[in-house]
């Protein structure tokens, strides 16, 4: 069975064909993208498309978690499955607002409310039943669950796209979050309030931010986020205001390349990168901060600001929380849901009708936006496919696109397609040539090699253009 996405007509856009997997293409990111092709963008989102006409009757999955992942997912299905397939979206929050492109709010070149994303149009184009709720628990064994009105909703198939939570770390507890000490890893008030707190630095101020051990929900945007907040200081404050990054892991975990420049080059002077650090601790009334140095020395900072990104895990891991009372936060150290790749289907005993996608997936591929809207596919995909009878894409492809804003007018990206490797069951980079393995090496993504403005005039159509593949 194959599938096929209606796409808007961008002219020049690189597109990466996955008809092969049954999954809708997806963008590449590439410089050269004609200003124009913005407007196009948007073309595909004043139409309704033609559900499919699969045959099927009374299927019901329900989709739990409205983001980048849950949404994607609803569509999909209802497009994908046809009328006969009812799918339920299951998410307390009337607007959707994107982590993508929320760190430029940091400069003020965007505001919270122009990330705010509509869901009406799942409901009125594809017919996607809306429940306004949260989820408190699964019963696998009766396929319902039960929702926080106290209603229950049964089930054929689950799909739980519940997003992260976030620790309390350093010290620190979800109040001071809400507060003092924003992490805005989850875009929406605390973002509002750190762009508040950076505006309100002054020259020779210093803005401390950490970065957690990976995994960790997108791997770039921690040090692009540092670029913006530094362009930022530059241009309005002074260059005696500093940014301090405290990176848990030992080295940049994307864009390797990108950012050493910018750090050394770019915004040297004002960003100071520090690896391989621990023993955070942070006090947020006195805006402290001490930390153990790669080489185990106490270091103490006194900052302006501090932005916290602190570990976090599938939202319902913690102790009590209803993805563990499943059983379904099956990864080694209990964060996260393993899944299989084919389907997304957890691999927790008793639970092969329940798929887990986005960032909560322990699936070795990135925990970021255009990745799950990838993942959802796969996962719709394979889900219609178990409903006619037949089996998951036996190899499925995904793309995984960002762009970073370095500076208020210039960009870098990166990318890698995904494949899967049936010799472990993982999904797996791959050059261009298909090929996991160059001259014996393991395929590894591309980033730009430039940093510019063109990269960041085509950030704006990639955004839009997943935008609206996933909410139109």
């Amino acid at each position: 069975m194959k599938h096929k996405q209606i796409q808007s007509a961008l002219s020049r856009r690189h597109v990466l064909g996955i008809a092969a997997s049954g999954l809708a293409a997806s963008l590449l990111p590439v410089a050269g993208w004609a200003d124009d092709d913005e407007e196009d963008a948007g073309a595909s989102g004043n139409t309704t498309p033609a559900l499919a006409n699969t045959g099927l009757q009374g299927k019901r999955v329900v989709v739990v978690g409205g983001g980048m992942a849950g949404m994607s997912a609803a569509k999909y299905l209802r497009l994908w499955g046809g009328s006969g397939v009812t799918v339920t979206l299951v998410e307390p929050d009337a607007l959707y607002v994107s982590n993508i492109m929320s760190n430029l709010v940091l400069n003020g070149s965007r505001n919270v409310s122009g990330l705010q994303f509509s869901r009406d149009a799942l409901s009125s184009k594809y017919g996607v039943v809306r429940k306004a709720a949260s989820l408190k628990t699964i019963n696998a064994a009766a396929h319902t669950i039960t929702l926080s009105d106290n209603t229950t909703l049964p089930y054929d198939r689950l799909v739980l796209a519940p997003g992260v939570r976030f620790d309390d770390a350093y010290g620190l507890t979800q109040a001071d979050y809400d507060t003092r000490t924003p992490h805005a890893w989850r875009a929406g008030p605390q973002t509002t309030l750190l762009a508040r707190q950076v505006a309100g630095m002054a020259n020779g101020d210093t803005f401390v931010m950490t970065i957690p051990k990976a995994p960790y929900r997108c791997p770039p945007g921690p040090y692009e986020r540092a670029c913006v907040v530094a362009d930022y200081l530059k241009r309005t404050k002074g260059t005696a205001a500093k940014v301090l990054v405290l990176d848990e892991n030992l080295s940049i975990q994307a864009e390797r390349h990108t950012f050493e420049t910018a750090f050394n080059q770019i915004h040297a002077g004002t960003i100071r990168y520090v690896s391989g650090v621990s023993h955070i601790s942070i006090q947020p009334a006195t805006r402290s901060l001490s930390y153990s140095d790669a080489v185990g020395n106490t270091q103490v900072v006194l900052a302006k600001v501090i932005n916290p990104i602190p570990p976090h895990r599938a939202e319902g891991s913690q102790a009590g929380g209803w993805l563990a009372n499943a059983g379904l936060n099956n990864s080694d150290d209990g964060r996260w849901a393993k899944v299989n790749v084919l389907n997304y289907a957890s691999t927790a005993p008793g639970a092969s009708d329940i798929h887990v996608i986005g960032d909560a997936a322990s699936c070795g591929m990135p925990k970021a936006g255009h990745v799950a809207n990838q993942e959802a596919k796969i996962c719709a995909d394979a889900i219609v496919r178990a409903f006619l009878g037949a089996q998951p894409d036996p190899a499925p492809v995904a793309n995984s696109a960002c762009y970073s804003p370095i500076t208020a007018t210039t960009a870098s990206w990166l990318t890698a397609v995904y494949q899967y490797d049936a010799t472990d069951g993982k999904m797996k980079i791959a050059s261009n040539g298909g090929k996991l393995l160059v001259n014996g090496v393991p395929a590894a993504a591309t980033e730009s090699s430039v940093i510019n403005g063109d990269n960041f005039e085509d950030m704006g159509t990639w955004f839009k253009t997943l935008m609206q593949d996933t909410t139109a």
